[in-house]
């Protein structure tokens, strides 16, 4: 009996030669990720423990990302306690001010994820990385203390849910209309402590940026890890990062899957998932009443990439943000505002009405750079719509692509961005 990509990444991290669904096991780690807001209980718990060094700084990535620019007084202090770690542990890959980025754009962009590695973070969507055939999911802040000591954890070895996505998206519709579709069919506990493996056609002609996409939203179905194997896509983006060893890992033909999913992605349309769960989605031709919109949001970890960018940016183009509505944009990484700076793009933003941010989590988690007043309707290209996610409990987020977002951005209220696209 075979074992899935999950498996395999398990077992060669724990010293044996197979595992299996259920077991209980000590994994050693390849990358830990920290950021400011979980980071500094951790460190906390350290310094109770008498713990003055990490395991090794080598394999440690810091940066403030949700609180960057710091909003106050307390953030200010909280991202000043993670510089002084980072610098007192000698963790040189730490991305501050001016090279920062949202996390799980940061750490592919950078060169530190490639297939193979165990990965954790102290955020729920370190899944992102799974992309390139990497074992990575989120912890909290206990498990991230012991990360940092060790260099191992224990898990539950995960069963695996097969996704075969099949097909060619058509025009209009993109990965995260795809991953909205499918926590939609499964539900936010669809696969509760799964690991979601994702393969097909449909996969196999995604850009690293669409299958990041897809792996990040993972975590709202529930499941421990999304993951797709490596191939010459992620082997072309990595070497684009020097990085040219590429770990040839793949599932086995005869591997075991709790379940197995057959989507034909041809038949999806946009997707809009309603307040307040991912799992709430909604195809776009079903959406009959206009719901009015008081902001659009366009960024984040699921979307504010250099693609998402240039979606938006097409359909805003010479166009006007409608009156009563505000758009902001926030690049997920320095270089990729650098580089929508170099192609224009923040331009068609600000002529569009839009305000452009530098990279920052702020409105996604409701904490600054966007945050709704109660009665306040916001579509958004974030991964999570939970009462008061983006600031008062009395205000409502709807999930979608940057094209939806940007088009109804341009309308005032929720629509189909596919005329838009039409003569574009």
């Amino acid at each position: 009996m075979g074992m899935t990509i999950t498996e395999k990444i398990l077992a060669a991290h724990c010293g044996k030669m197979r595992v299996e669904p259920g077991m209980l096991i000590n994994a050693g780690i390849d990358l830990v990720m920290c950021h400011d807001v979980t980071t500094t209980p951790a460190i906390d718990l350290l310094k109770e423990h008498g713990i003055n060094k990490v395991f090794d700084p080598d394999k440690i990535v810091v940066m403030p990302d949700h609180f960057i620019p710091n909003k106050d007084i307390k953030s200010a202090e909280m991202v000043r306690k993670i510089r002084l770690w980072a610098k007192d542990n000698n963790i040189n890959a730490f991305y501050d001010l001016g090279r920062h980025g949202v996390c799980h754009a940061l750490l592919p962009e950078q060169g530190h994820v490639k297939a193979g590695m165990t990965i954790v973070g102290a955020d729920s969507h370190t899944c992102t990385h799974g992309a390139f055939g990497a074992f990575s999911t989120g912890i909290g802040s206990t498990d991230l203390a012991a990360a940092l000591a060790t260099g191992e954890l224990w898990f539950k070895v995960p069963a695996s849910l097969l996704f075969k996505l099949e097909g060619e998206l058509p025009s209009g519709v993109y990965a995260k209309d795809l991953i909205l579709d499918i926590i939609r069919r499964i539900g936010v506990d669809g696969a509760l402590y799964r690991a979601m493996e994702f393969s097909g056609s449909a996969v196999d002609g995604m850009d690293m940026e669409s299958r990041m996409t897809i792996c990040n939203m993972a975590i709202e179905a529930g499941a421990k890890s999304g993951i797709m194997a490596p191939d010459a896509v992620s082997a072309a983006y990595l070497k684009e990062r020097g990085i040219e060893e590429q770990a040839d890992i793949q599932s086995d033909a005869d591997a075991v899957y709790e379940q197995r999913f057959d989507i034909d992605v041809a038949a999806l349309e946009p997707m809009v998932a309603f307040p307040d769960l991912p799992s709430n989605g909604r195809r776009i031709s079903d959406i009959r009443e206009k719901i009015p919109l008081d902001q659009v949001y366009i960024g984040s970890c699921t979307n504010g990439r250099i693609s998402d960018l240039r979606i938006a940016a097409k359909i805003l183009k010479g166009q006007r943000v409608a009156n009563g509505t505000r758009c902001i944009v926030v690049p997920a990484s320095t270089e990729i505002w650098k580089q929508a700076n170099r192609e224009g793009l923040l331009d068609i933003f600000a002529e569009a009405g839009a305000a452009v941010s530098t990279p920052t989590c702020g409105a996604c988690l409701g904490g600054h750079m966007g945050i709704l007043a109660a009665g306040e309707r916001c579509i958004s290209t974030t991964n999570r719509n939970f009462t008061g996610r983006m600031g008062s409990p009395d205000s409502e987020v709807y999930l979608a692509s940057p094209a939806t977002a940007a088009a109804s951005a341009l309308r005032g209220y929720i629509c189909d961005p596919r005329p838009f696209l039409e003569d574009k």
